[in-house]
């Protein structure tokens, strides 16, 4: 079984004024199974933002389904589905959202400390994350003093230290110099190597070409999707760019199709 299935996705907005309805997804499918690191990459307006917070469950659909380990998010209440959040997904976005006046190591204990988790094992928790991520020396430093790079870092160690069965990333090397984007994305293909499920949105195909597989949204429509293989980041950099040209000529067909 699919560790996250998306079926029959739609998704219609309807505008403040006028009334007027703009369809922002129409009938996605796609699954995600445990252990892939998957990208999703559309042009602006694509609708690929407004499907991770649908998977985020931030957002519901108009029509269709999503379901994690076989379990509907439709049929949860919002208190269910805020401790799903918590317990079950990990998030990391391209503005870090850390808190200034809590210190690194306080940002990292934060989902566990809403979730109960003694003292003892937070520290337990975040000894090995630290140590893998680089970010140990920083613990006692607060985000005010840390560059964007080592704040992503953070935020990845907040992401991870619930032990979720998804990381989702919005746009997670969309606010970082190219040397932190390396160290960033190199980290992801580490966590996802230890087994983490990686579900990414970007526009960069430097970052897309970490993942395993990449999937090419346009009008709100699974338009195409490839795989890695056994190619190198170079030569899957290449394989996704002559893909993005084609999308962007229509020279592809819809995967639903």
């Amino acid at each position: 079984m699919s560790m996250l299935v998306v079926k029959n996705v739609k998704k219609v907005y309807t505008t403040r004024f006028g009334g007027n309805k703009v369809t922002a997804l129409q009938n996605v499918n796609l699954t995600v199974e445990r252990g892939e690191f998957v990208a999703i990459m559309g042009e602006s307006g694509s609708g690929k933002t407004t499907l991770l917070n649908i998977i985020a469950t931030l957002d519901k659909p108009t029509e269709g389904e999503i379901e994690l380990d076989g379990q509907s998010m439709q049929s949860m209440k919002e208190k269910q589905l805020a401790k799903f959040r918590r317990d079950r997904l990990g998030f990391v976005f391209q503005e870090f959202n850390l808190l200034d006046n809590f210190s690194v190591r306080d940002n990292i204990y934060l989902p566990l400390v809403l979730a109960g988790c003694s003292p003892a094992e937070m520290e337990t928790r975040i000894r090995p994350i630290a140590d893998k991520l680089g970010i140990t020396p920083l613990l006692e430093k607060f985000p005010y003093e840390i560059s964007g790079g080592q704040k992503q870092r953070v935020a990845v160690a907040r992401a991870i230290i619930t032990e979720p069965e998804m990381v989702l990333a919005d746009e997670p090397t969309g606010a970082l110099d190219s040397r932190s984007t390396d160290e960033l994305l190199e980290q992801f293909a580490n966590i996802n190597r230890d087994g983490q499920t990686i579900l990414m949105v970007t526009h960069s195909i430097k970052a897309a070409s970490t993942a395993g597989r990449v999937l090419f949204i346009k009008d709100g429509i699974v338009y195409h999707q490839i795989y890695r293989g056994d190619e190198t980041n170079s030569e899957f950099y290449r394989k996704i760019s002559d893909s993005l040209t084609a999308l962007m000529g229509s020279g592809l067909r819809a995967v639903n199709e």
